[in-house]
């Protein structure tokens, strides 16, 4: 959790009575930068006469500066105090900041940060502090694992506003821009930084992080960084997908025409052709066959015509598709066309089709194959266009879609509490539309995760969207139960997730929701994330619940229409394969469940059938779970399918 205190209590006035100054015995404190001789110890030792103070000489480091206290142990924190230094000098006396606790879903916390983004007087890039002090209470109830716990706030030394789950590991890459904390006004600078596994501790400072792409490591809590340069590419406000190998495929954005591909069992980034159509703000989807189909993205690259084109995998080579233009898919946003064609809700389907459920309240079909095809598919209801809403394919063998949210323009209107069940069938026909029960929160920015159960995860967002402002976040995340058509909240997160947030599913069965902000100095920038833990995961008195899990597999590649035999620990009475997948900009056309039923079953020993349609079961990754008659997940295992 962040909190933004409207002014460091200074000293050690004016404390409400159920704050303590907390004794600091034993503590240690490290920041990203200190002058020798003013070290950040100083801020411990009791003494007012002493302080920290970052560098000055040889060269000043620049800010923002933060300053990190390891308590030692879980304390109820509740305030800081600050004592600027006392000597006759202004230098370094923090302005603006900002204070965080790891963990931080609730007030018990072991680390506390502050973070000084300016100088109190503008006299330069200093900080500086006499005494810090952390105050705390001797209350606190944990929140009910009924509704879900979040864990330790994880913090990033970037803003990512991209994310995907790396195959087999479940590492998770994130990115920005080519800067940490800016994504630089879409003028392509051709770098994105990357990362590769260290075991760095956590936390740790900021230092040395300029740059801007990471893998963090679930299973060990470490961030790691790598510069590339070699694909020539800033893939900030892109289109995502991950290709039926498992790569990460990253189209455009800030350098429009670009293609890159990231192989996580490699460890490499490649340059793949630039597309024909220069693109930002796109939205591409995984075929049946294998390729790839983007359309829309006119937020960079130039204006209006962005039609569709599609990536062919044995060739790799870019194609236009003149029969799959832009324009039936249009927003009547009140910004043009610069919003109108951003963000498009695709599903890849049967025999090369894409289903375009959104954000239009027009829906469409489009074929990614030939010249390319296009055939309307009804109106989405009652419901008006809806960019910055979600799409999540939560039952492809029923083809099953809900939609929730969003708002009639990219921003500055009310967002909708909307949600329906889109069903397709074949291609080309009419998608039938059934509303169901809106969530109890208006939301757009916000994401959407399928659970291995079916249910939907609905994270972060506003009732009113405006790009880089957390007024109106809505912090309670909604939980759609498809057996009764309804939502329920589970317990809140700790920090906004709005414009430029995500949200993932990991294959333990947990939900990783981060990011917000990218905006340079400004004051709702979120690099961090939070793990959330669904109740399925606990049993009703609090505890942990026992989990199956999933001996052997017959198979790890398997072909649509084949079986494949897996044994367990324990009896469970369902399963379930979601494809693994990545977000940015609320937009994740990967992401889908594919619910399994055993044909056979002999003890803990069961056989399992893929469907026969690769446009159900589409090519690529996916988890494959296990769970008992309490609904309690397995950690999942890395299945392939491969391309029919």
């Amino acid at each position: 959790m962040r909190r933004l205190l409207p002014t460091i209590v200074a000293a050690y006035a004016s404390l409400a009575a159920t704050q303590t100054i907390t004794p600091r015995t034993g503590w240690t404190v490290t920041a990203d930068s200190f002058q020798p001789g003013n070290e950040a110890r100083n801020v411990l030792d009791g003494n007012t006469g002493s302080i920290w103070h970052t560098q000055y000489s040889p060269t000043n480091a620049a800010l923002p500066h933060a300053i990190t206290i390891d308590m030692k142990k879980i304390i109820n924190v509740n305030g800081l105090t600050y004592l600027p230094r006392q000597d006759a000098s202004l230098n370094g006396n923090i302005g603006q900041h900002k204070i965080e606790t790891t963990p931080f879903t609730t007030t018990p916390a072991r680390y506390v940060r502050l973070t000084a983004q300016t100088e109190a007087g503008g006299r330069g890039p200093w900080t500086s502090a006499a005494e810090i002090n952390i105050l705390s209470a001797a209350a606190y109830t944990a929140p009910a694992t009924s509704k879900g716990v979040w864990g330790a706030t994880l913090d990033f030394p970037i803003v990512p506003a991209a994310a995907a789950v790396l195959q087999g590991s479940g590492r998770v890459l994130l990115w920005s821009s080519y800067r940490a904390y800016d994504f630089g006004g879409g003028s392509g600078s051709g770098t994105t930084e990357t990362a590769s596994l260290l075991s760095l501790p956590w936390p740790k400072p900021l230092e040395g992080y300029a740059k801007n792409l990471l893998v963090y490591d679930p299973a060990t809590g470490t961030v790691s960084r790598r510069v590339v340069t070699n694909t020539q590419h800033d893939m900030f406000c892109p289109g995502i997908s991950l290709d039926a190998g498992g790569r990460i495929f990253v189209t455009g954005g800030n350098d429009a025409p670009k293609t890159s591909i990231y192989d996580s069992n490699a460890n490499t980034w490649t340059a793949a052709p630039n597309m024909k159509i220069a693109r930002g703000y796109q939205s591409s989807a995984t075929l049946s066959n294998g390729n790839i189909f983007t359309i829309g993205g006119s937020w960079s690259g130039g204006r209006g015509n962005k039609n569709g084109e599609v990536w062919n995998a044995a060739t790799n080579t870019w194609s236009l598709l003149p029969g799959c233009p832009v324009a039936p898919m249009l927003t009547a946003d009140a910004q043009g066309i610069f919003r109108s064609d951003n963000h498009g809700w695709l599903f890849g389907w049967k025999s090369g089709s894409v289903f375009q459920a959104g954000p239009s309240k027009a829906m469409n079909w489009y074929t990614a194959t030939g010249t390319g095809a296009q055939k309307p598919a009804g109106l989405r209801g009652n419901d008006p266009d809806s960019m910055n809403g979600n799409a999540i394919m939560y039952d492809a063998v029923n083809g099953k879609i809900l939609t929730v949210g969003g708002a009639p323009n990219y921003q500055d209107n009310d967002a909708t509490s909307n949600a329906h069940v889109v069903t397709i069938g074949s291609p080309g026909t009419t998608a039938s539309v059934a509303a169901v029960g809106s969530m109890a929160n208006r939301r757009a920015f916000h994401n959407s995760v399928v659970l291995p159960d079916g249910k939907v995860l609905v994270t972060g967002g506003e009732v009113r969207p405006v790009p880089f402002s957390d007024a109106g976040a809505v912090l309670t995340p909604e939980l759609f139960n498809p057996a009764t058509s309804s939502f329920s909240t589970v317990n809140p997160e700790a920090v906004p997730r709005t414009y430029h947030s995500w949200s993932l599913l990991l294959p333990d069965a947990t939900v990783i929701s981060g990011g917000g902000g990218l905006c340079g100095s400004c004051s709702t920038n979120h690099p961090n994330a939070q793990i959330f833990s669904p109740a399925y995961l606990f049993n009703a008195d609090g505890s942990k619940a026992a989990r199956p899990v999933i001996n052997s597999v017959s198979a790890t590649s398997v072909a649509v229409g084949t079986t494949m035999t897996v044994t367990t620990n324990s009896a469970v009475t369902s399963w379930s394969l979601v494809r693994y997948a990545s977000v940015t900009h609320s937009v994740n056309t990967d992401q889908r469940r594919v619910p399994l039923r055993p044909e056979a079953t002999n003890g803990n020993t069961y056989t399992l059938r893929i469907p026969s349609d690769s446009g159900v079961a589409l090519p690529g990754s996916w988890m494959l779970y296990a769970m008992t008659a309490q609904g309690v997940p397995s950690i999942s295992k890395t299945i392939t399918i491969r391309v029919s």
